[in-house]
């Protein structure tokens, strides 16, 4: 039985449960309190030393990092596959997925915690700021998503790491400029996708 560490609202937990879903596993769910620093647990970091969700665990497999699991989990559990066959196509899913976890879901978790916080504490500079810097990120993915469906061809571990910021999008503030048309249809594709609805009461 494969088992995930969690904490639900972790955007980069909700990435590996939509390679989960798309894959059709079954999992057990063990929650990490982040609110409580249970990551910061003896027992936890037995199982990643940097203290940090989610972690997968696959019999004797102990797997950490987003990233690394949902590669793991496309190598060990290859149907359907999430990742191309060629070597460039794979590289520009990572870059797409790099693009993502560095600069794209950074940005949402700042934007998310900032808008948190009562009127009177809320930096509204700070907010114009995040919600202008996501809308641009997005504003890059125009031009690949003009001739692939999803942003590195098929869908793939890329969309998956960028699904749980676009699910936030509408409650943040951002809109997403009307001359977007391929990011829009991509948006909406992915709203419309099973995986991606299996977190939307995460999100």
């Amino acid at each position: 039985m494969i088992v995930l560490y969690d904490f639900p609202e972790c955007p980069y937990a909700q990435k590996v449960r939509i390679v989960l879903a798309e894959k059709e596993l079954e999992f057990e769910t063990k929650l990490v309190d982040l609110r409580r620093n249970e990551q910061r647990s003896a027992e936890f970091l037995k199982l990643n030393p940097l203290g940090k969700v989610p972690v997968l665990v696959d019999e004797e497999a102990v797997v950490y990092d987003s990233t690394i699991i949902n590669e793991y989990l496309d190598e060990e559990y290859p149907n359907p596959p999430l990742m191309p066959e060629d070597s460039y196509g794979r590289a520009k899913v990572r870059m797409m997925e790099d693009l993502a976890d560095m600069l794209f879901t950074p940005r949402v978790e700042l934007l998310q915690t900032e808008l948190r916080r009562g009127e009177g504490e809320r930096d509204a500079e700070k907010v114009r700021r995040l919600q202008t810097e996501i809308a641009q990120l997005l504003r890059r993915l125009e031009l690949p998503l003009q001739s692939t469906r999803f942003v590195a061809g098929e869908f793939s571990l890329a969309d998956a790491a960028f699904a749980p910021g676009v699910l936030l999008l509408p409650k943040l503030g951002v809109e997403v400029d009307s001359a977007l048309v391929h990011v829009q249809r991509w948006i909406k594709e992915l709203h419309e996708r099973p995986s991606i609805q299996s977190i939307q009461q995460l999100a």
